[in-house]
């Protein structure tokens, strides 16, 4: 699990030279320790490893002599190196756990003005003040939300309402990604035990506003690895719960939406909207109508967090999206159409243009014979045309924008 890594020589007592390393051994551990899978996990070095030895992985470094000058800001940059792992997580900062007392006066350690490393170097106390701050600004601005309500629905619910302004939201992440990057420096630090219950609460806030608001995130990648386990312990020892409800989109799901009395409208609409998201990514390109259904929940989803329509609206709007999404899953089962030529039609039906079905078909030809319309203008304006032609044939008046349209759906479907 650990190494010596040091600088031998031929009369290096017996106690010393057991650590003797061959350069091919040397090169292994070296190559091995920047890989998080691999062992070793530490290093014991002297005067190893100041200079050329680039090992983003290393976070933490336990530092017992004394060291001066540009020796010391190079061990500095031993941990400071930004980096991220295959999940997303971020290294917050470098750590240097100093046992001899070099950071209590940093001028006379470094000949350099202290400008040059103000702000790259923070004393852990100092951390611990900022963080203070920023929870007890929290307890006033943000905590209210959690701490005023009596039930978990309740909670989410205030959340979700007092968030849906833009600019409230991305405050909040700012300050959150500020609060998250202290706590995951000092943790597991004991100074952290009276703030945790709090500190959980911030974090299951952002879960739910990125789970909520931001399509398409990954909440585990979202929050940092000591953050995320904090959550998950949280959440599951019955403090709070997941608030996120994946609904199955079927026949039978209107009349339970209209049994729940228990889930807020607000929720509902949320949950809603993330199951279609859900539907969308899983079904759309095998189902391309699916991807129609899914733009117009995402301006439902727009209107919604800019207050244009109320959560009553949002409510009603996503019900009759799901009457007719349910609809047209019926319809693909009865027509004798294949997966784009429905898309065109449901398309169509819903632009209200007559013999939807017939003007599907004819623009399916019409694709087939311009294979290469994305890629040839020649061809593109071949298909420009000829969808003109079948449109004002079905009495469209508005052919441009619908003609448009298509294009840009089977553009954005790889046909």
């Amino acid at each position: 699990y650990s190494r010596v890594v040091y600088s031998s020589f031929h009369n290096d007592p017996a106690q010393l030279a057991r650590y003797h390393l061959s350069e091919k051994e040397e090169k292994a551990i070296r190559r091995n320790f920047c890989n998080p899978q691999e062992l070793p996990k530490i290093l014991i070095v002297t005067e190893k490893l100041l200079t050329g030895f680039d090992a983003p992985v290393l976070y933490c470094m336990y530092l017992d002599k004394p060291m001066r000058d540009h020796v010391l800001l190079q061990a500095i940059a031993r941990v400071n190196r930004p980096y991220e792992d295959e999940n997303g997580c971020c290294k917050p900062a470098g750590f240097v756990l100093d046992y001899v007392g070099i950071f209590d006066n940093l001028e006379k350690a470094l000949k350099f003005d202290s400008r040059d490393v103000e702000g790259t170097i923070q004393d852990i106390d100092l951390l611990k003040e900022q963080f203070v701050r920023l929870l007890n600004k929290a307890r006033d601005d943000y905590l209210p939300l959690i701490y005023g309500s009596y039930s978990d629905d309740k909670i989410v619910e205030n959340v979700l309402e007092y968030f849906r302004d833009e600019e409230r939201r991305h405050q909040y992440y700012k300050f959150y990604q500020e609060i998250s990057s202290i706590y995951e420096i000092l943790s597991p630090d004991p100074f952290l035990r009276g703030y945790i219950n709090d500190y959980s609460y911030l974090s299951n806030i952002y879960w739910w506003l990125r789970a909520y608001f931001e399509p398409g995130i990954t909440i585990d990648h979202e929050l940092a690895r000591k953050t995320a386990l904090l959550v998950r312990e949280h959440t599951h020892s019955g403090k709070i719960k997941d608030p996120i409800e994946i609904y199955e989109i079927n026949e039978k799901l209107l009349a339970r939406l209209q049994a729940d009395d228990k889930t807020s409208d607000t929720v509902k609409v949320f949950n809603i909207l993330k199951s279609i998201e859900k539907m969308v990514q899983k079904d759309g390109h095998a189902e391309p109508y699916l991807v129609a259904i899914g733009e117009r929940a995402e301006k439902i989803a727009d209107a919604y967090k800019q207050r244009q329509i109320n959560t009553q609206e949002a409510l009603k709007n996503l019900e009759e999206l799901i009457e007719e999404s349910l609809e047209a899953k019926k319809a693909r089962a009865e027509k004798d159409l294949d997966k784009d030529a429905f898309a065109m039609f449901w398309l169509l039906r819903g632009e209200g243009v007559k013999e939807p079905e017939d003007a599907a078909k004819q623009m399916e030809k019409v694709f087939t014979d311009y294979p290469h319309w994305k890629s040839s203008e020649p061809q593109a304006r071949e298909v420009r045309k000829a969808l003109y032609k079948i449109l004002i044939d079905k009495g469209v008046k508005e052919k441009v924008t619908l003609a448009k349209k298509i294009m840009q759906y089977m553009g954005r479907n790889g046909h």
